[in-house]
């Protein structure tokens, strides 16, 4: 059986219908990100206390991540990844009726843990399905996918809030996933090159502690934790930074900032297809140095010029998200499903730990104080990618040295 390849009918199927489910899992994930100052003011809580709505939900997911990966090499990726986006789109809708600040959580918490199943499955999916030369671009439309998702999920629940409350935020929210979800079940191809394993706890937790013995994964592990918690550091506290003088924005004003989301969307594609064409290794490079300039503009007290700072991190930071997703897939040897629910465990992982941290960071220090631990989780990620180089480099050349023992003997 073929691998689908660029431009062929089957090819755009599954990248509509994986558009529509990182659109539907990204919405639901962030669309309470923009909620955080109004989850302050009425339940009275503290910024960092608020961040728990979003931080419950991701280290929720990124533990669900390490069940999901491994019950759709028995189970089928396809049906998995459904299951997921529909149970998720359900709750979304039951969590708006929360009247309270600890049930909110708990919500959440389900929802982190229903949500694992399309992320930790869909980069395995593209790896097994899509044609090697094809994948990049594969794999940004994906991503792209996903941060217009985040996008959308904090404009609309923004507006919504303004206007009706965050309650119907919440359904709101719900509801289109929902009808996401249905596009996702309706578009996407049966697996061709998934042969499903018999379930057997003890063969697929050593296959899973087993992708740790793999250099390369590891640090690719290292720079997601990295990425995702700067990421989520500079989102969820921007929001406080802007509401107040002398800003004072509105909820609806402070959501349309992640219309910058935009940029993320054509960088994960652009540069997925960059380092196709000239290396992982120089694009990822040149991907964490946007992100780290970004990172620093924002520290500028002009509004035009935070929003310009915003966007050129949220560039970088998407096109390095990009490249590294579909470098997991390459660098795993063995059931990849696993490798890919590994790196986004650590992903989540960085931005539970990473956006509480940062939550004490910005009430001591102000934005300043966050920006800093952006800009030390950058230079991290700069010196962690080069030793990847390292390794990589030196893999190429110890397989082309047994390929030449190998034709002369």
């Amino acid at each position: 059986m073929e691998y689908v390849q660029r431009g062929t009918r089957a090819f755009k199927k599954i990248n509509l219908a994986l558009f529509a489910g990182g659109f539907s899992t990204f919405a639901i994930l962030w669309g309470t990100q923009p909620l955080l100052p109004d989850f302050s003011r009425e339940f009275h809580i503290s910024p960092a206390v608020s961040s728990l709505s979003l931080s419950s939900a991701t280290i929720a997911l990124s533990i669900s991540l390490l069940i999901a990966g491994s019950l759709s090499e028995v189970f089928g990726r396809k049906s998995v990844m459904t299951i997921a986006l529909f149970a998720s789109s359900i709750l979304s809708i039951l969590t708006a009726f929360t009247p309270n600040f600890h049930l909110l959580i708990a919500g959440r918490i389900l929802q982190g843990i229903t949500l694992a199943g399309l992320p930790a499955v869909a980069m395995a999916y593209l790896g097994e399905e899509i044609d090697p030369k094809s994948l990049g671009m594969a794999m940004g439309l994906y991503i792209s996918g996903n941060s217009v998702g985040g996008m959308a999920g904090r404009i609309i629940s923004g507006i919504l809030t303004d206007y009706f409350g965050w309650h119907i935020a919440l359904i709101g929210i719900g509801v289109i996933s929902l009808a996401s979800s249905f596009v996702f079940l309706w578009m996407l191809p049966k697996s061709k090159h998934f042969t499903p394993q018999k379930f057997a706890l003890k063969k697929l937790t050593s296959s899973l502690f087993s992708q740790f013995k793999e250099p390369g994964l590891i640090y690719l592990f290292i720079i997601g934790f990295l990425l995702m918690g700067s990421f989520v550091s500079l989102y969820n506290y921007i929001g406080y930074q802007l509401i107040k003088p002398p800003y004072s924005l509105s909820q609806t004003l402070v959501g349309f900032i992640f219309i910058v989301y935009m940029v993320g969307t054509f960088s994960s594609t652009w540069m997925g297809m960059l380092a196709d064409k000239h290396g992982k290794s120089k694009i990822f490079l040149l991907s964490l140095a946007i992100l780290l300039i970004g990172a620093c503009i924002t520290l500028n007290t002009n509004l035009w010029f935070k929003i310009l700072g915003i966007a050129i991190f949220t560039y970088g930071f998407f096109a390095g998200h990009s490249i590294a997703s579909g470098w997991v897939g390459k660098a795993a040897t063995h059931d990849k499903a696993q490798a890919s629910s590994l790196y986004l465990f650590f992903y989540y992982a960085g931005s539970s730990i990473g956006g509480t941290v940062s939550g004490t960071f910005y009430s001591q220090y102000g934005w300043s104080g966050v920006v800093s631990m952006i800009v030390v989780f950058a230079i991290i990620s700069i010196i962690v990618s080069i030793r990847l180089a390292i390794v990589v480099k030196s893999k190429v050349i110890q397989f082309t040295a047994r390929q030449e023992l190998r034709k002369s003997i």
